[in-house]
């Protein structure tokens, strides 16, 4: 992976990591989600007015990548409401990489030299640690456990299914912005049925969220789904989950909250695993 592309990968970590903050920090988690998703909206339309169109080759990617993203979204939110997030979301962002490196090498013959793989490993290992900051009991039981487990396949079968996808279309920006279009029409229609009134609440009163977040989100994927086609999913993958080492410094800085030894640990970690794919390239 060159450093251009590291960069830019690291660089939508950050963002990714800023509205997952804005997120967490909200008090109607159903609202800032639906924010993030349909504030994608009017940055999709731009895209697709100014980006070549997918080839119909691509639309199964697109069709089933939007799928996925609201599965990994719903399991997100459902998330928030069991435990300590601290817990579950460091699992399921950490177990990710793991199942995309495992995925690329058995059965896309997606070839991963030993330091990359060591680095990929490093990374999720680094994440994951952060589920030993215990403040509640979130990841003492079976359930908690669980969804973070099934959010993270989510999030590793969508990073595959774009990955792909995005090489079959032949425009990063195209695809993402066709996906994220039928992503936001599920994503609405669901929270119609779920939520009633939070989609009417979020365009009359909270669209300044919606843009800001929505934008964020849009631009931080677009980012991830480029490097996707320049760059091994796998390693683009390991490297994009750095957004909880990002997300953990906006609370100690921003919110004041402590920075443990485990934190301070799981810091070290994940950026040793950045170091060693630096070395690998």
């Amino acid at each position: 992976m060159s450093l251009a592309v590291m960069t830019m990968v690291l660089f939508a970590a950050c963002l990714h990591a800023t509205w997952n903050f804005v997120l967490k920090s909200g008090d109607d988690k159903y609202l800032g989600m639906t924010a993030v998703v349909l504030g994608h909206i009017p940055f999709s339309a731009a895209a697709l007015v100014y980006a070549p169109l997918p080839g119909r080759e691509a639309i199964p990617y697109i069709i089933a990548g939007a799928v996925l993203h609201v599965g990994y979204q719903l399991f997100l939110l459902a998330s928030y409401r069991i435990g300590d997030l601290s817990q579950v979301y460091p699992l399921a962002r950490g177990v990710a990489p793991l199942f995309v490196a495992g995925i690329s090498v058995a059965l896309l013959g997606q070839h991963l030299s030993w330091l990359e793989l060591a680095a990929v490993i490093t990374i999720g290992a680094g994440i994951m640690s952060l589920t030993a900051v215990r403040r509640s009991d979130g990841m003492r039981n079976g359930r908690a456990a669980t969804l973070a487990i099934i959010t993270g396949g989510f999030i590793a079968a969508y990073s595959l299914v774009d990955g792909l996808g995005a090489r079959m279309a032949g425009t990063a920006l195209g695809y993402y912005g066709s996906l994220s279009m039928i992503n936001a029409a599920i994503f609405a229609a669901t929270m119609g049925i779920v939520r009633p009134g939070v989609v009417t609440r979020l365009v009359c009163r909270e669209w300044r969220l919606a843009l800001g977040s929505g934008g964020a989100s849009f631009l931080a994927y677009s980012l991830v789904i480029r490097a996707f086609t320049l760059a091994p999913i796998a390693l683009v993958t390991a490297l994009r989950e750095t957004s909880i080492i990002f997300a953990l410094l906006l609370g100690v800085f921003v919110l004041k909250e402590r920075f443990s030894l485990v934190k301070t640990i799981a810091t070290v970690i994940t950026m040793l695993g950045v170091v060693l794919l630096r070395i690998s390239s």
